[in-house]
């Protein structure tokens, strides 16, 4: 069986210098999600995570969701509760996150964001240490009730083929489903040539995405893909044809 491997991604996104003298230490990320994605059920009044402190320190914790651009400006109808909150050493606080008015498609998945981010507290003995405020960002699906289907299905669905762009070769995937497709890899093979595809983006539902092949030459391969599923698993690979684009 084929692997696919990719980091889990915990960003730095502030730092703060206490002191004014030369830095000594450095502070380590020590909240943990317990899942790398949600999945809001939308005949259910909420969904949730549970926020973990895995370390002998205090820290406050902000929460809440925003959209792909991961902007400030754009509201999203979901509103995590509670948004800002204290959690002690080897502790967990259970954050619900619930739907508020504001029309969202109800014929398929639509995509958003949940955002947990770490404050350290600071103490007498942080003098000369740099803190940084690290955050984790994860997937939130809210999926309509009465979807059709199964997003465990959906990769099954995908269809895949060769295109040329500027006499470049892409590799363009259909997801004609009602669910999201994330991939952990996408591989493609053709006459003794074989690429991995950089990163490849999740696929949204009735639409298409489109991969760069750098000096891949064919006009039909065979693709191997991993898919990620609602638990963040990955489901076996998958092993299709694709051909040239009409």
């Amino acid at each position: 069986m084929t692997m696919f491997t990719t980091p889990f991604k915990t960003t730095a996104i502030a730092a703060m210098l206490l002191g004014s003298t030369l830095l000594s230490s450095f502070s380590q990320a020590g909240v943990m999600l317990g899942g790398t994605r949600i999945v809001y059920d939308g005949s259910k009044r909420d969904a949730s995570i549970t926020v973990s402190n895995t370390t002998p320190e205090a820290y406050a914790v902000q929460a809440w969701v925003n959209t792909e651009a991961d902007d400030s400006n754009t509201a999203t109808p979901f509103v995590a509760t509670p948004p800002l909150f204290r959690l002690d050493p080897r502790k967990e606080q259970m954050v619900r996150i619930q739907k508020v008015p504001g029309d969202l498609p109800q014929d398929r998945e639509s995509v958003f964001y949940f955002n947990a981010q770490e404050i350290p507290l600071a103490g007498k003995a942080d003098a000369n240490t740099l803190k940084i405020a690290m955050r984790t960002r994860i997937k939130l699906f809210y999926r309509p009730a009465g979807l059709k289907g199964s997003a465990m299905e959906a990769p099954d669905q995908l269809r895949w083929s060769l295109a040329q762009e500027q006499g470049k070769t892409v590799l363009v995937v259909n997801n004609p489903s009602v669910f999201h497709v994330s991939f952990i890899g996408v591989k493609v093979a053709a006459g003794g040539q074989s690429l991995e595809v950089n990163e490849p983006k999740m696929v949204a539902p009735m639409s298409s995405q489109r991969y760069p092949l750098p000096g891949f030459k064919a006009s039909s391969a065979e693709v191997e893909f991993s898919a990620i599923n609602d638990y963040g698993g990955y489901t076996a690979p998958k092993k299709v044809a694709a051909s040239s684009a009409p």
